[in-house]
């Protein structure tokens, strides 16, 4: 298969193109030059973009501005690139004969979908998203564009809904597995299954890694979450309490990833033991603990 990654550069993009490369073509596009960026060149170059995706089976679409830029880059560039970028790549799938576009979205556009209440929310893809910034809703309104044109006889769409990830303190980083965190890695093999998956023209689903927490435990969490993980995942607080590192006090959120793992044969497996692991090893991807006073909730999503 003949698949184009657009974003190849960026981290997720590139844990994308890895991981499909041993069994497809894989070509990637990028404004930006890196090994993984097969073509370099913006969304809006209409005639290099027409012919990259020329033949092409299907688009990896994860090129966009993300949270960090909000209040640095002007709300006009994240119009530019995240909806008007969006709009230009199913015209040019649609010249091409793309059939498939696998769209790499966000949790974030939930929003406040957890405030003012006094327990954890429970988050789904039937949860109406709540955005707050131009991030989340230019996101939203790509993932709109995506899913008329399916409708309207245009390339089939898979839109996946990932949670947070990116290099965080390694505390923070372990316990947000929990919850509302996911390993790029997982981020990836959910996007090398979304390529091949079977169905009606469009599906969305969260991609998050696996919670041990359930439903019931919402109020607690919100209250106590600490004593909620050493409940249901003692082998975390176990860890956490040899390094000096403290848990959680409160938990706002649960991402529930139950319908990716249903629908797309989908499970995370890299959970907080594997940011352990990449701790102890070194890996930039999970940064030094905090003193424990600040870092806890790093803005974003």
């Amino acid at each position: 298969m003949r698949i184009v990654v657009t974003g190849a550069s960026g981290r997720v993009g590139r844990a994308i193109h890895v991981c499909l490369s041993p069994g497809h073509e894989v070509i990637g596009y990028d404004r930006a030059p890196s090994s993984t960026a097969d073509v370099v060149g913006a969304l809006d170059d209409e005639a290099l973009l027409r012919r990259t995706l020329l033949h092409a089976d299907t688009v990896v679409h994860t090129a966009a501005l993300h949270a960090p830029h909000v209040g640095i880059v002007p709300d006009a560039e994240f119009e530019r690139i995240n909806v008007a970028g969006t709009r230009a790549l199913i015209e040019a799938a649609r010249a091409g004969g793309v059939g498939r576009i696998v769209f790499t979205s966000t949790t974030a556009l939930y929003g406040a979908a957890a405030e003012g209440t006094d327990q954890a929310a429970w988050i789904d893809e039937d949860t109406p998203p709540q955005p707050q910034t131009i991030y989340h809703r230019t996101k939203l309104a790509a993932e709109a564009l995506l899913r008329e044109a399916a409708d309207a006889g245009g390339p089939s769409v898979r839109i996946l809904r990932m949670s947070r990830c990116f290099p965080e303190p390694a505390q923070v980083m372990a316990a947000f597995r929990l919850h509302r965190g996911v390993d790029a890695r997982d981020v990836a093999r959910a996007h090398a299954l979304a390529v091949v998956h079977a169905g009606r023209p469009h599906h969305t689903w969260v991609i998050s890694g696996a919670t041990p927490f359930l439903r019931e435990d919402a109020r607690e969490l919100a209250r106590d979450a600490a004593r909620v993980i050493r409940r249901r995942a003692p082998a975390l607080a176990v860890m956490c309490a040899a390094r000096g590192w403290p848990l959680p006090a409160s938990i706002d959120r649960v991402y529930d990833a139950a319908r990716a793992e249903r629908e797309l044969g989908w499970r995370a497996r890299h959970g907080h033991e594997a940011v352990f692991e990449c701790h102890d090893l070194g890996y930039s991807e999970v940064l030094p603990p905090t003193d424990g006073r600040r870092g806890l909730r790093p803005p974003g999503d």
